[in-house]
């Protein structure tokens, strides 16, 4: 088992695309609760990412040892399982901006858990303030965001946020401490394959998906199965693997990194769908991208 690397300059490209990909997804999450209902997306997200990884699926999961199953379940679980159900969720009081730039707590919950959990050593004093003043500026940010269920109801529902974070948090870390040798796409395919079946079934059967479209108004039906079939191949498919290769080579931490670029993206789509933005929330910003700064420095 190799152990990470210093990050380079293809991890830091990783980072910005992963961030590009990522951030978009909530105004995707937006764009499907129009039509569907939050577990229709969440189990629309899972089953279309295990119908994309399906022609792949007997090749890898051949290669995986029975031993090995219980904890990619978890990865699975952790890492898209739980996280598809509870960001729509929260998305039906929380604006898309808002619920990217809450996703900024995801390094915080990564450092916490590997420095009490996995024994990690890759993170020192200065590694620490950086975490704290990106949190600090997540937090600042979600204070700030304006909202039509006011702010005792935004920071309910960020609850959700946070667990899906904690979320997160545990399978990069169970990646980085396990699966260091495993092929990225491996993980992948087996961890998604496991949590994404059931949630087909359930979508097509109980979910009553096929009803959903068929009783939408003209198209927006598909429209709205257009935006969640691109959230589960880009945004669950292809960014996962692009993560648990860069987990593999830099590190959970690092890796990590990537939630406090996230809340621009998300930013910028909120903008761009007539979201408000609040003076506070530039500062905010500023504290974020200082703590990534210090985060990177040996």
């Amino acid at each position: 088992m190799h152990q990470p690397t210093a990050p380079k300059p293809v991890d830091f490209l990783t980072l910005l695309l992963l961030a590009l990909i990522w951030g978009t997804s909530y105004i995707l999450i937006k764009r499907g609760l129009e039509i569907f209902s939050p577990l229709q997306v969440a189990t629309l997200r899972l089953g279309i990412s295990a119908v994309a990884l399906a022609p792949l699926a007997y090749h890898h999961l051949r290669k995986i040892k029975g031993k090995q199953v219980p904890l990619l379940i978890i990865v699975g679980i952790t890492g898209t399982g739980l996280p598809s159900f509870l960001f729509p969720f929260a998305q039906t009081h929380l604006s898309s901006s808002l619920t990217g730039m809450l996703s900024g707590l995801t390094p915080l919950c990564t450092f916490l858990l590997a420095w009490l959990f996995f024994a990690s050593r890759d993170a020192g004093l200065r590694q620490f303030i950086g975490v704290v003043l990106g949190l600090g500026g997540a937090i600042l940010l979600a204070w700030a965001a304006p909202g039509s269920g006011g702010q005792t109801t935004q920071f309910a529902y960020a609850g959700f946020i946070l667990l899906a974070c904690f979320c997160y948090a545990t399978s990069s870390n169970l990646v980085a401490a396990n699966f260091r040798g495993m092929s990225s796409l491996t993980i992948t395919v087996t961890s998604f394959f496991l949590v994404g079946v059931p949630a087909l079934i359930w979508a097509l059967t109980a979910g009553a998906v096929q009803e959903t479209v068929r009783g939408a108004s003209g198209n927006s039906g598909w429209w709205a199965l257009g935006y969640v079939t691109a959230l589960a191949v880009c945004s669950t498919v292809l960014a996962s693997i692009l993560f648990f290769r860069m987990v593999q080579r830099t590190g959970a931490v690092f890796s990590s990194m990537v939630s406090y670029l996230v809340p621009l993206v998300a930013i910028f789509w909120g903008l761009l769908d007539g979201e408000g933005f609040a003076t506070l929330q530039m500062p905010a910003i500023v504290l974020i991208m200082v703590g990534v700064f210090l985060s990177r420095r040996k």
